[in-house]
C-alpha cells in the first residue's frame, strides 16, 4: 500500500473512498488507541473518537472549513486529542496529567471545531431518540423530513386523511423533542459540558 498525500487522504474522506479509509484506520489508530488507553480510556473510547474524528474533517471538509497546515496525522492526532479530553471532562476526570505520545496542534481548538463537535453530539442524541420511537412515527418523521408532501405521507401511511397525517407528524415530533429534552444528556449539551 502507498501513501497518501494530505490532499488524497482528505479527498478520500470526502468521498468516503473506503480504501484511503482502511489505509487511515491501519496507519494512524493505533497511536490514538494508545494516547486513549494511556489516558483513562479503552478500546471501545479509541473506536468511538477515532470514528468521531473521521465524522468531524469530513463535515469540515463538506463546509470549506479545512486548510491543513500540518500533516493529516498530527491534524488527526489533535482533532481526537481534543476529543478525549472533552470525554474526559465529561467524566470529571483530571487532565493535567494527561501523557501524550505524539505531535499535535493546539491552533486546531477552534470556534468551527467546538461546533461541529456540538452538532455531533446533537445529532447523536437525536439519533438515539429517533431510534427508540415507534416504527410508525419514525417512517412519518423520514418521510417528512426526506420533504414528502402530507397528502402523499398519509397515502403511503394507510391513513384516511392528510389531516390525520399532520395530527401524528406533529404527535410524533413532540414525542421525539419531549423525549431528547428529558435526557441528561441534553442539558450538558446546551451549558456545554
Amino acid at each position: 500500500m502507498t501513501d497518501y498525500t494530505n490532499l488524497e487522504l482528505l479527498n478520500g474522506i470526502l468521498r468516503n473512498d473506503t480504501i484511503v479509509l482502511q489505509f487511515i484506520y491501519k496507519n494512524f489508530y493505533s497511536k490514538i488507541n494508545f494516547f486513549i488507553k494511556k489516558n483513562n480510556g479503552d478500546d471501545d473510547d479509541a473506536n468511538d473518537i477515532f470514528q468521531e474524528a473521521i465524522i468531524i474533517i469530513y463535515r469540515k471538509l463538506k463546509a470549506n472549513e479545512l486548510a491543513l497546515d500540518c500533516t493529516f496525522e498530527t491534524y488527526l492526532y489533535s482533532i481526537c486529542r481534543f476529543l478525549w479530553l472533552k470525554q474526559l471532562e465529561k467524566r470529571k476526570i483530571e487532565k493535567e496529567s494527561i501523557k501524550d505520545n505524539h505531535e499535535f496542534k493546539d491552533e486546531i481548538y477552534d470556534d468551527s471545531l467546538e461546533k461541529v463537535t456540538d452538532l455531533n453530539d446533537r445529532y447523536r442524541l437525536y439519533q438515539k431518540h429517533f431510534a427508540n420511537l415507534g416504527k410508525d412515527c419514525q417512517k412519518i418523521l423520514q418521510l417528512y423530513f426526506d420533504k414528502v408532501p402530507l397528502k402523499t405521507i398519509a397515502q403511503m401511511m394507510g391513513f384516511k386523511s392528510e389531516k390525520y397525517a399532520k395530527k401524528r407528524k406533529f404527535s410524533c415530533k413532540e414525542y421525539l423533542i419531549k423525549s431528547v429534552k428529558q435526557d441528561l444528556e441534553y442539558k450538558n449539551i446546551l451549558s456545554g459540558k
